[in-house]
C-alpha cells in the first residue's frame, strides 16, 4: 500500500489530476437497465476548480462518486492522481482517498457522538502516522481558522448548520488533500450562511493549492470556478 500512496508524488505537475475517458454507469431497476451516465470525457488540471452542474437526477452526484472511487463505473475509466480507479480494489481506493482526498457534503456528515475537535481529528487518526497531540493541534488550528475557536468542545447537535459545515470544511482540509470534492456544500444552508461558507471554502482551497471539484445547483457558485461541466440526462453537454 505504501508504494501506491507514494507513487502519487511521481505525477508530473503538467499531468491532469483527474482524467475521465468514455465513462458510463448503468444500473438495473424494476423496468430493466437504466443509463445514468454515458460517454463522459474530460480532464482536470491540478490546483484548478471545476463545477459540475445540471438538473436533479442528471447524474451529477453519481459522477462525483465515480471520480472519488466511492462507486465503480460500468464502462470507461477514471484516473485519479495518476491511478486507474478500476484497477484498485476497495481498500486501495479507500487508502488513496484517506491520504489525498477531502470531502464536504450537503448533510455535513459529522459524527454526532464526537465533539467538533474530535470530528476534525478523525481523518488524521484514521490515516495514522501522527500522534494524538499533533492531530489535536492541527485540528484546533483549523477550527480557529474557520472561526470556531470557542466551539471546539461542542457536539454537532449544539451547532448551527453553518457551524457544522465549517467543522466539515476543517475536517476536509485537515489532511492537506490534493483534491477536495464538495457535493452541494450549501444545499442545507440559508443564502447568507451559504455565501459565507463558500467564501471560506474558496479561500482555504486557494491557500492549500488543492484541486476543487464541486456539484452544485447554484449558478453563481459555479461561475466562481475555473471550469463548468454541465450534465444533461447522463451526458456531458
Amino acid at each position: 500500500m505504501k508504494v501506491l500512496l507514494n507513487s502519487v508524488s511521481m505525477q508530473k505537475k503538467s499531468d491532469p489530476i483527474i482524467e475521465v475517458k468514455g465513462l458510463g454507469k448503468k444500473v438495473r431497476d424494476a423496468t430493466g437497465e437504466l443509463t445514468i451516465l454515458d460517454g463522459i470525457e474530460f480532464s482536470v488540471a491540478p490546483a484548478s476548480s471545476v463545477a459540475i452542474v445540471g438538473a436533479s437526477g442528471s447524474g451529477k452526484s453519481t459522477l462525483l462518486g465515480l471520480l472519488a472511487g466511492l462507486d465503480t463505473a460500468t464502462s470507461g475509466s477514471v484516473r485519479l492522481l495518476g491511478h486507474d480507479m478500476s484497477q484498485l480494489d476497495e481498500d486501495a481506493r479507500a487508502a488513496l482517498r484517506s491520504a489525498h482526498v477531502g470531502f464536504v457534503f450537503q448533510s455535513f456528515q459529522l459524527m454526532p457522538h464526537l465533539s467538533a475537535l474530535e470530528n476534525v481529528m478523525l481523518p488524521l487518526e484514521l490515516a495514522g502516522g501522527i500522534t494524538s497531540r499533533d492531530a489535536a493541534e492541527r485540528a484546533r488550528d483549523l477550527l480557529v481558522r474557520v472561526g470556531l475557536a470557542s466551539r471546539t468542545a461542542h457536539y454537532p447537535r449544539l451547532l448551527s448548520g453553518g457551524e457544522q459545515q465549517r467543522v466539515a470544511l476543517a475536517r476536509a482540509f485537515v489532511t492537506r488533500p490534493a483534491i477536495l470534492f464538495a457535493d452541494e456544500p450549501t444545499g442545507s444552508l440559508d443564502a447568507a450562511t451559504g455565501h459565507a461558507v463558500i467564501d471560506l471554502m474558496f479561500e482555504m482551497n486557494l491557500a492549500s493549492g488543492a484541486t476543487l471539484v464541486l456539484v452544485t445547483h447554484d449558478g453563481e457558485l459555479a461561475r466562481r470556478c475555473d471550469t463548468t461541466l454541465t450534465i444533461d440526462s447522463g451526458h456531458l453537454v
